[in-house]
């Protein structure tokens, strides 16, 4: 039987519920009323000034019969391929060396951390003169002539090198704070034993800044099956290789706010809502496998 409250702990309660008020109306206005109305736009179709009308399923079988969104579906899953893995593996390597005796540590983690801080826009437009075809700075130190943002087979990969080199920093960060949390008894009763640093790299360091390493791979890969702003910026639909590069949310953005068919793109938003659900419960059945919580 539940114990009654008394007059204090009631007050206190009431108190508690007061205070995390703001935060709960601001998820539901914010966050979960537009998802609600997110799902029922994309059974509809969009009359204008905020009309619609209930069609069913006919926004999902139009999407599902059209070439371009399987395209921009696997030009995200490609996107994550391509910057997942070398994202984290980057980042651990970057925040082990930050974790070593070194001169000026913070400010070599402030020039880390620093693309994180910077507006997209710039740094789309720094990363515009690197790759520039004719008279780009990465072309002119490699002696070549490739058009890396018009071409069809390294548009996709560099706006990758962009994502890896402006998220690099915050996930090293992240996983300094993993690594520095490791107590510094186990790397000593290692050494008494006889392990290299490579043995206890793999026996100490990766198993204890797993559950770190788990955190970081989840928010890279739900960063990148959401990329938008970097193929917006770098880019245009004017670009011969616009079609190998168009990412799910770029084409939600085109179907939405350029073509003004919003029940269309919301359609494309609830599929890519469920590509980001079904990785991560993948994530979270696999973590069973590598991911150590014991210290």
């Amino acid at each position: 039987m539940k114990r009654k409250l008394s007059a204090a702990e009631r007050r206190e309660e009431n108190w508690g519920w007061i205070m995390v008020a703001p935060t709960i109306i601001g998820l539901f206005v914010l966050n979960i009323w537009p998802f609600i109305q997110t799902i029922y736009t994309s059974f509809c179709e969009h009359l204008g000034f905020g009309h619609y009308k209930f069609i069913g399923l006919d926004n999902y079988i139009e999407m599902f019969q059209t070439p371009e969104f399987w395209k921009a579906t696997w030009n995200t899953v490609k996107f994550c391929i391509l910057t997942v893995p070398v994202g984290v593996i980057l980042a651990l390597f970057v925040a082990m060396l930050l974790n070593t005796k070194v001169k000026f540590k913070g400010g070599f983690r402030t020039i880390f951390f620093l693309p994180l801080v910077c507006a997209p826009a710039a740094i789309a437009m720094v990363w515009q003169v690197i790759f520039n075809g004719d008279s780009g700075i990465l072309n002119q130190l490699l002696g070549a002539n490739i058009q890396w943002i018009t071409n069809s087979k390294t548009a996709i990969i560099a706006v990758s090198i962009v994502s890896i080199w402006s998220s690099v920093g915050y996930d090293a960060v992240l996983l300094l704070a993993g690594l520095q949390n490791i107590p510094k008894t186990l790397y000593e009763a290692n050494s008494i034993d006889g392990a290299g640093k490579i043995r206890q790299f793999f026996t100490i360091t990766l198993p204890m800044v797993s559950p770190t390493m788990f955190s970081v791979l989840i928010m890279r890969l739900m960063a990148s099956m959401k990329v938008y702003d970097l193929i917006y910026m770098m880019s245009d639909d004017t670009n011969p290789a616009m079609a190998d590069m168009q990412s799910l949310m770029y084409l939600f953005y085109r179907s939405s706010f350029v073509a003004g068919d919003r029940g269309y793109g919301s359609a494309i938003v609830i599929w890519t809502v469920g590509l980001i659900l079904l990785v991560t419960l993948f994530q979270f059945w696999g973590q069973k496998k590598w991911v150590n919580y014991d210290i």
